[in-house]
């Protein structure tokens, strides 16, 4: 198996990571999913939709004030240093899910944050954006935020459940999986869609398909190569044989 992988890693140089928070959580971020999850504890209707936060968006507020200081206190891990460095030998996109920021702190360039950003914020009222910044988190503690310019309300600029991805957004990662000659899965249990049908795009058109996951997903059967660990353990293995080739 390794003779075979390492020839197709030679012989590609057009490399797609499709990441999820299982690589945040050796930071220290908590996963939505699975044992421990934030799902188990919270109500994501209330938490994560975006009638949840009209609602009530003091309470989603709060839940992202928390979150956004826990990021800001975590640090880029070996998976996510790893995918930088594999991306300065090859040719490389990162498409995640994630909203915590980790890659680009990693030194990752060409990144697609499918599901938005925790750090930045952008108005429900006008064409408003900006960025969040540890220590401009105070300028928000009266809840909720309003905009400056035309006082409606402020949120996270992120996806909420109900809304749909950005089109520009999933317009590259249609275009990159569909181009890949090597997906690397990471850290996703692929339960989520329309993320989870990256692969099958990849797939269809011929990529090689790798799965790096400490559990079997829902496509593992798809896979054409599956490392069971964390990305922590598993992509500094794939940079070693990279750099061998």
């Amino acid at each position: 198996m390794q003779d075979a992988l390492k020839s197709i890693l030679k012989n590609s140089d057009n490399f797609v990571f499709l990441t999820g928070a299982g690589i945040s959580e050796e930071s220290g971020i908590p996963t939505f999913r699975g044992p421990g999850g934030l799902w188990k504890k919270y109500d994501p209707m209330k938490l994560a939709s975006i009638s949840g936060f009209y609602e009530d968006p003091k309470l989603v507020w709060e839940f992202y004030q928390d979150r956004q200081k826990l990021i800001l206190g975590c640090k880029p891990n070996l998976g996510h240093l790893t995918i930088a460095e594999i991306e300065r030998l090859k040719n490389t996109t990162i498409l995640t899910q994630n909203i915590d920021g980790l890659h680009k702190r990693a030194g990752s360039k060409n990144i697609v944050e499918l599901h938005g950003n925790i750090m930045r914020i952008k108005c429900t009222g006008c064409n408003f954006k900006g960025e969040l910044q540890q220590q401009n988190l105070k300028d928000i503690q009266d809840l909720s935020p309003i905009c400056k310019s035309c006082k409606n309300i402020l949120r996270p600029e992120i996806v909420f459940f109900g809304e749909p991805l950005d089109q520009q957004a999933w317009k590259i990662a249609e275009e990159s999986s569909g181009n890949c000659s090597v997906m690397f899965v990471v850290g996703t249990s692929l339960n989520v869609g329309p993320v989870n049908t990256l692969p099958l795009n990849a797939k269809r058109k011929g990529a090689t398909l790798i799965e790096m996951n400490p559990e079997p997903t829902i496509f593992n059967n798809l896979m054409d190569f599956s490392f069971r660990g964390k990305a922590t353990e598993t992509l500094p293995k794939i940079l070693e044989m990279i750099r061998n080739l």
